[in-house]
């Protein structure tokens, strides 16, 4: 009987002991979980946050189906890989054995670097039990400051809004999400923001978090030396790989654990998938972390198989779909997909920053070549990134009608060549264009298209 240690009871980790589960009948599963709840959906937090749904309902295993899987939960926090004993130790000192290990330990909110960072009123959105830490003290909250330029940054001052609290939003440079947004874009959700009753501070910095004598947070200090009375920070800055259990080990390290095609680590039998993954991305032709739960899914599947194959003809290689986050802010959906820092060129050098929690590498990255075309309907627009004649991005705000056609003809790598004029129409004209050009691409994707006709789909 095989012994199967999976670090981490994320998406990545669960998906991982259901494959596991499914093609080894005889397996004895072991599942460590830092947190003391059962698996649940971290995109889910932020529809807590708002009161769209209430906390349990972002419980996606419940205790009796890891029973009914015979898959055993130990909460603990692993702090120590003995790859050479076979083993992992926890923090109590407990010693778990292992024949196979998948690390899937994710990642977690970097705190934030200013002084003051750990004074009472500091929150985050990144657990369970934060979230509901947060909306405790939202209850009581008069004025708040939320510092960051991801999507957890949006969450949390839509969240602090929602709750009649007055909130501050600062924004280091002079767009909103500016690795990813244009000034347009920018502007309709800074529109959106203001009509919620949110205050944005562009080109503002966190000098210092400021505390009374009980350690409770009354304000932040700017680099301007400006004063923000408030009784919450919501810190919103990224996520950082959990890696350090794995740090003095032999195991091969750069942002996050480096894998191979399979999945593999540097050290046999040792695995790593989801957020602590870095794997090679297709598009950009390096390796890449992602914090995306459909990715942390796939490469939990794909991780599990490998874990049980027999021999090598039985592996399967993960090939990562384009980098891919819908969300609902302020009332607007966004969807963005595949590279989107094209036509952004940096007038300073960026500042390090860290992969947002519902982001990928991917998205900031500037294609080789690249030309982009726009279109903009009242609140809804339009952004597509072309890389030559092939598409590797685009931004879907508003209507939606073009998010899974355009996330396909990313995935096929098609070729737009013939639709380059078309795409100046912008509009209803180039939503229709590029529709019908979807439908012959798909057609073209299926077994039947040589026998198929298909004249008519284009003309």
């Amino acid at each position: 009987m095989t012994r199967y240690l999976i670090i981490g009871n994320g998406a990545a980790g669960v998906s991982a002991a259901e494959e596991i589960c499914l093609t080894d009948t005889r397996a004895e599963v072991t599942i460590v979980n830092a947190e003391k709840h059962p698996m649940y959906s971290r995109p889910g937090l932020a529809y807590v946050v708002i009161n769209e749904i209430p906390d349990r309902q972002v419980i996606a295993r419940s205790l009796d189906w890891y029973a009914a899987n015979g898959i055993s939960l130990v909460q603990g926090a692993v702090t120590r890989l003995d790859a050479e004993a076979r083993e992992v130790e926890l923090a109590d000192g407990r010693r778990l054995p292992y024949d196979k290990l998948l690390i899937a330990t994710g990642a977690r909110a970097v705190p934030l670097p200013n002084p003051g960072h750990a004074l009472d009123g500091v929150v985050y959105l990144d657990t369970l039990d934060g979230t509901r830490d947060l909306l405790r003290r939202a209850k009581r909250a008069r004025r708040a400051v939320v510092v960051g330029g991801g999507i957890t940054a949006f969450e949390l001052v839509e969240g602090l809004a929602h709750h009649k609290v007055e909130t501050h939003f600062l924004v280091r440079k002079d767009t909103l999400w500016s690795a990813v947004f244009n000034e347009k874009e920018s502007h309709t959700l800074a529109e959106r923001m203001t009509e919620h009753g949110v205050r944005i501070h562009y080109r503002s910095e966190v000098a210092e978090v400021i505390g009374d004598a009980r350690g409770r947070v009354t304000g932040v200090k700017l680099t301007s030396g400006e004063v923000l009375p408030c009784d919450l920070v919501g810190a919103g800055i990224g996520v950082k790989p959990q890696i350090g259990l794995v740090r003095d080990t032999a195991l091969k390290l750069d942002k996050g654990i480096l894998v191979d095609e399979y999945l593999q680590t540097s050290v046999p039998d040792v695995f790593a998938a989801g957020d602590c993954a870095q794997v090679w991305d297709r598009w950009t032709e390096r390796y890449t972390l992602d914090s995306l739960w459909p990715s942390a899914v796939a490469a939990g599947r794909i991780a599990g198989r490998n874990m049980t194959a027999r021999y090598p003809g039985m592996r399967a290689a993960y090939v990562k779909g384009i980098a891919f986050n819908a969300c609902l802010l302020f009332g607007l959906h966004i969807t963005a997909m595949g590279q989107l820092g094209a036509g952004r060129e940096l007038a300073e050098p960026d500042i390090v920053q860290h992969i947002s929690r519902g982001s990928s590498e991917v998205m900031t990255t500037t294609p080789h070549a690249y030309a982009s075309a726009w279109s903009e309907q009242g609140a809804s627009s339009l952004r597509l990134v072309l890389s030559g004649q092939r598409l590797v991005g685009a931004l879907v705000v508003g209507q939606q009608t073009l998010a899974d056609p355009l996330r396909d003809l990313i995935e096929w790598g098609t070729d737009l060549g013939p639709l380059r004029q078309d795409l100046a129409l912008g509009g209803p004209a180039m939503t229709d264009r590029i529709l019908r050009y979807w439908k012959l691409a798909k057609l073209r994707q299926s077994p039947e298209f040589a026998t198929t006709v298909h004249q008519g789909v284009w003309e």
